[in-house]
């Protein structure tokens, strides 16, 4: 057995029913599992890994609900700075055809690095297209290197651009093919045990790239199966809406619901154009919402209403998305960014109501956990999962605000925390990632990236 002890924080912030914030407090935990939580006196003085957190401020570990690890790859690329999200992808789709496995991998790790270093413990992870032998494994197996919780979805794209869908034919998969390797997928690598590290999610792309059909069969391969979720995206940004209307006669919400894809299994990326009928409609059948502020703000889509969602009851949750439309992946600062951009929403008179830093924090740990379905992540309480973020109080980004320490996480900027644990296990310890090199993988991502974007004639022994 192995037991973790971190004690003296400045403040523990459980986000346990009573929402205690704890001064000086302390977290013991046996085998990934959290046993007591209390004053630094009341807890025991001794474990196999002993954290002092004098100055630091101490939170469970912030829950990452939509992503694309292979975007890290393309970052601000020049020609689609300027995009919205259809131009944006039209101008990256021929760039992607040229993924390999090898960059699915090191993608994977990156991301998770920074994932990780900006409080980020567990982490959904979309990826939809296959081209030159990439499979799951690739982001699975680069997952288990580095120790984060995952939730790995199987994405697809099966209608092309000869069919009326926006992808080139080039990307796209048969649609017999994509459920059958979802299925050898959720048989092979699902864990639907408590405190699971790994589960499988289906998830088709989005109703602009696949077909009623494939939707319709995904969420019923899905629900053969206990614990697994289903995701795409909806409801994006105008063309979006526009898109589904043309096509579908309907609006995001009704394609949703007509094809089985509400309920407390299922949820959605984006919904910034998600209207009153759909709002209801997902907050009577709980289904969830990852809102992605700085995507919708790089690709002016608009802001999501999310303050709107949760007083209708939906389950919402904050993701940094695709490194390509963001170009982040540190989760803090994505809540931040989600925090003032609804005080924006809602005007000058009511804006400054419409979102506190401690109902932000809730969204981003709890309100991640309820997406992906999941009661053992998300507080620090006897019987959850050890995944333990501390944050220093000494830089210089939160000098002035150590009045609220909790506030000033969403407030003000972190530029990184300085331990982050996943499942008892020390993944970043004093700023630093434990189980990868990060200065070697940065290294091989950047010469990865700029293969994959100038393209074969800069491949090794290209003439």
């Amino acid at each position: 057995m192995t037991t973790l002890l971190i004690r003296n924080a400045r403040l523990l912030v459980t986000m346990d029913e009573a929402r205690r914030e704890i001064a000086g407090g302390a977290v013991f935990a046996r085998n990934g599992v959290i046993e007591s939580v209390g004053a630094t006196a009341q807890l025991p003085h001794d474990a196999d890994e002993v954290i002092d957190a004098t100055d630091q401020i101490v939170i469970p570990g912030l829950v990452n609900t939509h992503h694309h690890f292979y975007q890290t790859l393309t970052r601000a690329v020049p020609a689609a700075q300027d995009a919205e999200l259809f131009g944006w992808l039209k101008t990256l789709y021929p760039i992607w055809a040229r993924l390999t496995p090898e960059m699915a991998f090191v993608s994977t790790q990156t991301a998770m690095a920074e994932l990780l270093l900006s409080g980020c413990t567990t982490t959904s992870d979309h990826l939809y297209i296959f081209p030159n032998g990439v499979t799951l494994e690739d982001s699975i197996e680069a997952a288990q290197q580095v120790g984060m919780r995952f939730h790995a979805a199987r994405g697809a794209m099966s209608v092309g651009q000869s069919q009326g869908g926006l992808p080139p034919d080039s990307v796209v998969e048969g649609e017999a093919a994509i459920l059958k390797d979802s299925q050898r997928l959720i048989e092979r690598w699902h864990d639907q045990a408590r405190f699971a590290m790994l589960r499988i999610v289906v998830a088709p792309c989005s109703p602009f790239s696949v077909s009623r059909e494939l939707m319709r069969d995904a969420a019923l391969l899905a629900r053969q199966y206990p614990g697994v979720s289903l995701h795409t995206h909806l409801a994006e940004n105008d063309n979006d809406i526009a898109y589904t209307r043309e096509k579908f006669g309907c609006t995001p919400a009704e394609y949703a619901e007509a094809l089985g894809w509400v309920g407390p299994d299922v949820w959605h990326a984006h919904c910034v154009k998600l209207d009153a009928a759909g709002i209801e409609l997902f907050g009577r059948t709980g289904t969830g919402v990852a809102h992605c502020p700085g995507s919708n703000m790089r690709l002016a889509s608009g802001i999501a209403p999310v303050r709107a969602m949760r007083d209708a009851g939906v389950p919402v949750s904050i993701a940094v998305d695709g490194p390509a439309s963001n170009d982040s992946g540190h989760l803090l600062a994505e809540a931040r960014l989600a925090l003032l951009l609804q005080r924006v929403a809602h005007g000058p008179l009511k804006g400054p109501a419409a979102m506190t830093a401690r109902e932000m924090l809730e969204i981003a740990t709890l309100g991640g956990a309820r997406v992906l379905g999941r009661d053992d992540i998300g507080a620090l309480a006897p019987g959850m999962g050890a995944d333990i973020v501390t944050v220093p109080l000494g830089d210089i980004g939160v000098a002035g605000a150590l009045h609220d320490p909790l506030a000033a996480l969403l407030f003000c900027h972190v530029p990184r925390v300085q331990h982050s644990i996943v499942n008892g296990r020390v993944l970043v310890r004093d700023g630093v990632p434990t189980t990868i090199d990060l200065p070697r993988l940065i290294e091989r991502h950047n010469r990865l990236a700029r293969r994959l974007v100038e393209g074969p004639s800069h491949w090794p022994g290209a003439a």
